[in-house]
């Protein structure tokens, strides 16, 4: 019951980010984009850390077997399929080329929001550091996205308020995901052996194929040096987490 509690309690944090975008009412355009880059940097960073410090060492504890590594490349290709059928793009920048849908967004993000609830709250059935750790690689690439969303929906023709309830009530997914997921997991053994390499493949999805890609289109020498340097602090922050939480 620890571990439904502490999901809850991660999901609603989780949640509360996506109004994170009404601190975009109080910055200025130039101000906005220079934070948002160190954001996705560092999420880019927390999320392969996330990946590989945390989830994959846990779904090896469980079993050494060659089919976690085929579950990496399931999760891979499954967060690849979602963004191909629903259009969804992370973007972090409103001139992203698909902020006409909306809609489609929000339904992207909200499969992706129950996804994360998932994914903590099988970490938090294992032990409580690899759910607050897994907790912190969400959130670490939460803030980027969320930002990114609140852009892009005002941008497609929402209200300031109502970007931030709708973006809100689908960040709310996550909540259900992780009541949805202990209970699935009371009745399915060892479903966290299956979901932790699928789920790393999706934050290796999101970091590879979503957040890099943002940073390479800064060519400035110096804020590219930035953003490399906040990467691999994200990476580091990981990787601290895990060795102090061993």
């Amino acid at each position: 019951m620890d571990a439904l509690l502490y999901s809850i309690i991660s999901t609603t944090i989780v949640s509360l980010i996506s109004l994170v975008g009404i601190v975009t009412v109080l910055m200025n355009e130039k101000t906005f984009k220079k934070i948002l880059l160190v954001l996705v940097a560092f999420a880019a960073g927390a999320l392969l850390g996330g990946a590989f410090f945390h989830l994959l060492p846990e779904a090896l504890e469980i079993s050494f077997s060659l089919d976690i590594f085929v579950l990496v490349i399931v999760g891979f290709c499954i967060f690849f399929i979602l963004e191909k059928v629903l259009y969804w793009r992370h973007c972090h920048d409103k001139e992203c080329e698909v902020h006409v849908f909306t809609y489609l967004i929000l339904v992207g993000d909200s499969i992706h929001n129950f996804i994360d609830g998932l994914v903590i709250v099988s970490a938090f059935i294992i032990n409580s550091a690899v759910g607050i750790a897994t907790t912190i690689a969400v959130i670490s690439h939460e803030i980027p996205q969320e930002l990114g969303d609140f852009s892009i929906l005002v941008y497609g023709g929402f209200g300031k308020r109502k970007a931030l309830i709708f973006n809100f009530l689908s960040a709310l997914l996550a909540v259900l995901g992780a009541l949805v997921g202990y209970f699935v997991f009371s009745y399915v053994d060892n479903f966290s052996l299956y979901l932790l390499p699928v789920a790393a493949g999706g934050f290796i999805y999101i970091a590879s194929s979503d957040l890099v890609p943002e940073l390479h289109k800064e060519t400035g020498k110096k804020r590219s040096l930035v953003s490399f340097a906040f990467f691999l602090i994200g990476i580091a922050f990981m990787y601290l987490t895990r060795v102090l939480t061993a």
